[in-house]
């Protein structure tokens, strides 16, 4: 007998599918990272409360795309195209998800209409942001759901997610430093905020574009499932009502929502906690509020690469419930401590501005930014391993169910966060005021709710039950009675 040792989910594939996810996040990042900001920067002279109003428009247009997570799961479920069925997804989300990415950032002269401008400003504002936020469904349900259609191996699974995770937490990381690059390229952008935004969303649409489709064109679909089930509410609501541990996922993800904070409120934390500039090697003089708003999540994002990298080997000795527990709670406490010590600092102090306060931030986010490794990987990975262990116990697979679960709980939990930074951030006054009062309320919301938030996310995983021995007798069956009905 001959051993199979040809991988079925190769390498290259892995980090086709990896780069694929950095693409599509790197357009989420850029849109949820700077929109809230290109609109105060565009429209504040029209309303000068456009963050508060912009606060309740995210959250809506987040729970009308959750609305349409199980419409377009339903749709999925049902299709039987050559392709499979996530794989030819990817292809028709990509051109609406990118153009409507740059539409969000274009500039229209609202003022000019008068008294009824500001109306038509919300009313605009509201539409473009629930069609973006539906056409990330469009793109997000697929680029998930594939992983789990890519091999029946499990190592090979987690290879990927792994890669992919890592590649996600670039992704979120780049629109930063995006706007820096263009504005390097284009030097006269500096003085024209509205603009660079634009251009910006242009050449991340284009480049996220081209990536998210290699998971199209470099991978095919190895598990192959007949499932035809029903994507609704009501099939939503019964699965989270019967299974467990999608129900884990679930409440993981809305107890954890703030960790999602920081991403949204990256922009106003930096021109908050650093001031309006900072003279930099090479750079020069650089906008924190603006074209440099990357210097505050430089630590974030290289402690995030490297726990990303480190976590598939963490979670492999321990597994997902003690992985998620312990990175969570020590992430938490470290967060907690350094809000307690930012609150401390009077008004004069050093730390509230400058260099000083930029080594300040880096120092405390190096201590928590570990908690998005479990945040990005650990639900992906358990998602796969629930449709897994739903197959071997019932026989059936509901991938579209699941999945759309999936979304939903982080669309959900991304709108409310998105919504409570940026409220936050509109409660304190930033951009109209200064000082210590409005500067702990950012650091709050960028510091200290996620933190908050890590900790409690570790509650439902105490309940998780499918570990190591588990899912080792549970593939080991799969992979018998795969073969048998092949």
């Amino acid at each position: 007998m001959k051993n199979k040792t040809s991988a079925i989910l190769s390498t290259k594939s892995a980090f086709a599918y990896s780069l694929g996810i950095l693409g599509v996040q790197l357009i989420f990042g850029y849109v949820n990272s700077i929109h809230a900001e290109f609109v105060r920067d565009a429209y504040q002279a029209l309303d000068a409360n456009i963050l508060m109003v912009a606060a309740a428009i995210i959250l809506l247009a987040k729970v009308l795309s959750c609305v349409a997570d199980p419409i377009i799961g339903s749709i999925i479920d049902r299709s039987n195209l050559k392709g499979g069925k996530m794989r030819p997804f990817i292809l028709f989300s990509a051109f609406p998800l990118a153009i409507l990415s740059v539409i969000m950032f274009i500039y229209i002269p609202f003022g000019n209409l008068g008294a009824a401008g500001k109306y038509v400003m919300y009313l605009y504002i509201a539409v473009m942001t629930a069609l973006w936020n539906i056409s990330m469904s469009f793109a997000d349900i697929p680029s998930q759901g594939i992983l789990a259609r890519l091999s029946p191996v499990p190592a090979e699974r987690n290879k990927a997610a792994a890669i992919s995770n890592t590649c996600k937490s670039i992704g979120l990381g780049i629109p930063g430093v995006m706007i820096t690059l263009v504005t390097v390229v284009v030097p006269s952008l500096k003085e024209n905020k509205v603009t660079s935004y634009l251009v910006t969303a242009g050449v991340v649409a284009l480049l996220g574009t081209v990536l998210y489709l290699l998971i199209y064109w470099c991978n095919r679909e190895r598990v192959v499932t007949a499932s035809r089930e029903q994507v609704g509410f009501k099939e939503m609501f019964v699965e989270l009502k019967e299974n467990k541990n999608i129900r884990i996922v679930f409440l993981v993800y809305m107890l954890g929502f703030g960790r999602n904070i920081a991403q949204s409120i990256a922009l106003q934390a930096s021109g908050a906690l650093l001031g309006a500039s900072l003279t930099l090697p090479i750079l020069g003089e650089v906008n924190p509020g603006h074209d440099a708003s990357w210097l505050i999540g430089l630590t974030s994002a290289v402690v995030s690469a490297v726990g990303l990298v480190a976590i598939p080997f963490i979670n492999k000795r321990w597994g997902e419930r003690k992985s998620c527990i312990s990175i969570s709670l020590a992430s938490g406490v470290f967060g907690i401590a350094g809000l307690i010590v930012y609150l401390c600092f009077p008004a004069e102090s050093a730390f509230r501005g400058g260099t000083t306060a930029l080594w300040f931030v880096w120092v405390v986010q190096a201590l928590v930014s570990i908690m998005y490794c479990t945040h990005n990987y650990i639900p992906t990975v358990m998602t796969a391993d629930i449709l897994d262990y739903q197959e071997w116990k019932t026989g059936t697979r509901k991938d579209g169910v699941d999945y759309a679960i999936l979304s939903m709980s982080h669309k959900l939990a991304t709108g409310i966060s998105m919504a409570a930074g940026v409220f936050l951030v509109g409660l304190s006054h930033y951009g109209t005021e200064t000082g210590a009062k409005m500067q702990n309320i950012v650091f709050f919301a960028y510091i200290g709710l996620p933190a908050i938030c890590s900790i409690l996310s570790t509650i439902p995983m105490f309940f998780y039950k499918i570990d190591a021995k588990t899912k080792q007798i549970m593939h080991a069956e799969l992979e018998v009675r795969r073969s048998q009905e092949q």
